[in-house]
């Protein structure tokens, strides 16, 4: 007998009901400071392609060279398969880039969180601590361990020490999982105090990195070097897809970790490696964030010129402190049409919504990038203003 499924139609209609249903735009052109959709150019300010290298000819022509030279697929996992020359030659670079002693690649940022948190604490004897607004890839991992999974306040010290208190009798590992930069909000985690509390009480620390790496520390190089931190957070975890402009996730930090990891995290062990053009195309992201910091700069200067001009004209840009740039609307209903107006104004920004960030506060995310001009980021200013007025939420 089939199993009714008349439940999902059901609830994909009270989504739609609830103004929570995504309508996912199809991109015809590569990733870059203007998109085409539908055979529209839109101003693009959706993606996390920070600096600009998802199209950028110097990693393409690095794909096609090491596709030359290796073909495309891994085969199966590293542990059966064998490692690849230009896996291992893009995990060394990592670490010199990161300051780490090690590093290992896997297939995401996701992957990346799911390979080291339930690793470093699979006990139910073990408890791991985690900032109430971290991304929902931790939120998984954390759920995928056995331990105990104690939440406090976002960015509340106050509050973390009260809860290391209440579990300082812990017979397992005690570890703490925090995102760098907080993605919806774009704040940044107060991690000198954090790794401070740690230290004293023996926790180990992780640190998020996917927004940090390639917009925080010298050259982007993210945000324990960013707080000189190096050799105080016990493992850096990041994605290759965002400032990087590829895919993949990277677990950084000791020597022993990164062995550790590769003997005994799932993702590791049982799915395959990157493929070649994504690890080639790494190496050259890699290669151009060492060499200069023009685009990194840029990026900055960039989020610092939008935040300035839509909090000038009366919009809520939280509490930003990178270039992620968040404008409040509030109810999920108004900042899906602030969208569907900017997109006819030709403007891609998505609105962001319930679950994934709290009721009442659904906003339009704009990513800028190292890509954009001041007269991209100028009209985005104008549109902004046209839809904000129409809809009486500024002056």
């Amino acid at each position: 007998m089939a199993v009714p499924m008349s439940f999902l139609t059901e609830e994909l209609d009270a989504m739609k009901q609830a103004g929570l249903y995504g309508t996912i735009r199809t991109i015809e052109s590569p990733q870059g400071a203007w998109v085409s959709i539908e055979g529209r150019k839109y101003l693009n300010l959706c993606s996390n392609n920070y600096l600009g290298l998802c199209n950028d000819p110097r990693l393409v022509a690095k794909v096609k060279e090491y596709v030359d030279a290796y073909g495309v697929g891994p085969g199966a996992v590293r542990t059966i398969a064998g490692t690849m020359s230009p896996h291992i030659e893009l995990e060394r670079k990592l670490a010199a880039f990161k300051g780490a002693e090690a590093a290992i690649v896997v297939q995401s940022g996701f992957c990346a969180n799911l390979a080291v948190i339930p690793t470093l604490a699979p006990s139910a004897e073990d408890v791991i601590f985690s900032d109430s607004l971290n991304h929902a890839s931790i939120i998984d991992a954390c759920r995928l361990s056995k331990a105990k999974v104690v939440r406090y306040a976002h960015s509340d010290l106050a509050d973390l020490e009260k809860k290391l208190d209440e579990n300082r009798d812990v017979k397992g590992r005690s570890l703490l999982v925090t995102d760098g930069v907080f993605s919806m909000d774009g704040d940044v985690a107060r991690l000198p105090e954090i790794v401070d509390i740690c230290e004293r009480r023996g926790v180990l620390v992780v640190v998020d990195d996917a927004h940090g790496e390639g917009v925080l520390g010298r050259g982007g190089r993210g945000i324990v070097d960013h707080f000189g931190l190096h050799g105080r957070v016990d493992v850096e975890v990041g994605t290759l897809s965002k400032a990087f402009g590829v895919m993949g996730g990277v677990a950084a930090g000791s020597a022993a970790l990164v062995d550790y990891l590769r003997q005994k995290a799932r993702p590791n062990l049982f799915s395959s490696a990157l493929t070649i053009p994504d690890v080639a195309a790494n190496l050259a992201a890699v290669e151009i964030l060492q060499e200069s910091e023009n685009l990194v700069k840029k990026l900055w200067h960039n989020g610092d010129f939008l935040k300035k001009e839509l909090k000038a004209l009366g919009f809520d840009t939280a509490s930003s402190e990178t270039p992620i740039t968040p404008v409040i609307i509030g109810e999920a209903a108004d900042a899906k049409a602030f969208s569907a107006k900017l997109f006819e104004a030709g403007v891609f920004a998505t609105a962001i919504v319930y679950p994934t960030v709290p009721k009442g506060t659904a906003r339009i995310r704009a990513m800028v990038s190292a890509a954009h001009s001041e007269d991209d980021l100028r009209l985005a200013v104008d549109r902004f203003a046209a839809v904000g007025r129409e809809m009486g939420l500024i002056p």
